[in-house]
């Protein structure tokens, strides 16, 4: 997939086909049905997803704005898995909000993309003040040569699918139904960082991953699986959060895996977060610390047999 970032390099854009516009967050099925339409309507021209980043809403809201599904490396991986040919990554600043819908319309996309096909979300708006719709959009169409298509609502468990429902399973610890409209488990992926190797002192070395502070999966420890390491995910144990024990500050997923010896620094690791066993807490000290994450290792190597059993059985 290439990644086309801000408007200064449209140049590099390949143009025709479909484009499709959105906030992407999550790549979950609704977003998924999404891209297979604008696929299937331009089979043979790219596939372009327009985008934005920081977001809208962080944009207008600041620190009141949501948490995010996911950050924009898995953002980029998920589209890039889901068949999608060009990312073009706006920067969501003032100009970009200020700008007036026709300029969108012909600046970004007549011009910069040149589309046969142009999908959005029944909800999009765009331009200054949310000015544009899709009713200015198919005018923009007709005069510049590309079909608009609006998609119907995606459901899921009697209701839509969404980033915002998707954001509050996270945020409530419920990896179950979170997967269930994502169409995959919840994800962290990163690069492995040093630590202060206090795991390996407590008899629990782990991979250290940095993870966007404002990502809206809660703070705890989870069940996990992790790829990256061996041709079949390995099981795991993390600790999703600011360490208060031992008085960290960065938010960062701490993974121990079960069995599993090699070093890791510098390996790109992908954690299926599956299921929530507890909040973060802080505890006394460090020896009431090891006795909980013994405890955490067994409730966390149980479920994830149980699961493999139910599996398998089925």
């Amino acid at each position: 997939m290439r990644l086309i970032r801000g408007r200064h390099n449209l140049h590099q854009a390949r143009h025709g086909g479909a484009v499709t516009i959105g906030n992407f967050d999550g790549v979950h099925r609704g977003h998924q049905a999404m891209l297979a339409r604008a696929r299937e309507a331009v089979p043979d021209g790219p596939l372009t997803v327009v985008s934005f980043e920081p977001r809208p809403l962080d944009f207008f809201l600041g620190e009141r704005a949501p948490g995010r599904v996911t950050g924009l490396r898995d953002r980029c991986r998920l589209l890039a898995a889901a068949g999608v040919d060009q990312f073009l990554l706006l920067r969501f600043d003032a100009a970009l909000a200020g700008m007036a819908p026709i300029d969108f319309e012909t600046t970004l996309l007549a011009e910069g993309l040149a589309p046969d096909y142009v999908l959005i979300g029944d909800d999009f708006r765009y331009g200054q003040a949310r000015g544009g719709d899709a009713d200015s959009l198919a005018a923009a169409g007709e005069r510049h040569g590309f079909r608009l298509d609006v998609m119907p609502t995606v459901e899921g468990g009697g209701a839509r699918v969404s980033s915002t429902r998707v954001r509050e399973h996270l945020e409530a610890g419920d990896m179950a139904a979170a997967t269930a409209l994502l169409g995959y488990p919840p994800q962290v992926s990163a690069r492995v960082r040093h630590g202060r190797r206090l795991g390996r002192e407590l008899g629990y070395p782990t991979a250290n991953l940095a993870v966007h502070e404002r990502l809206a999966i809660r703070d705890g420890v989870y069940a996990v699986r992790v790829h990256g390491i061996a041709d079949e995910a390995v099981s795991a144990v993390a600790s999703m959060g600011r360490r208060p024990t031992v008085d960290g500050r960065r938010r960062l997923l701490e993974v121990h895996l079960f069995d599993w010896q090699a070093e890791l620094y510098g390996r790109h690791l992908c954690v299926d977060m599956l299921h929530h066993l507890r909040d973060e807490k802080r505890f006394d000290d460090l020896d009431a610390l090891r006795v909980q994450m013994d405890k955490d290792s067994r409730l966390a190597r149980a479920w994830l047999a149980e699961q493999t059993q139910t599996t398998n059985s089925g």
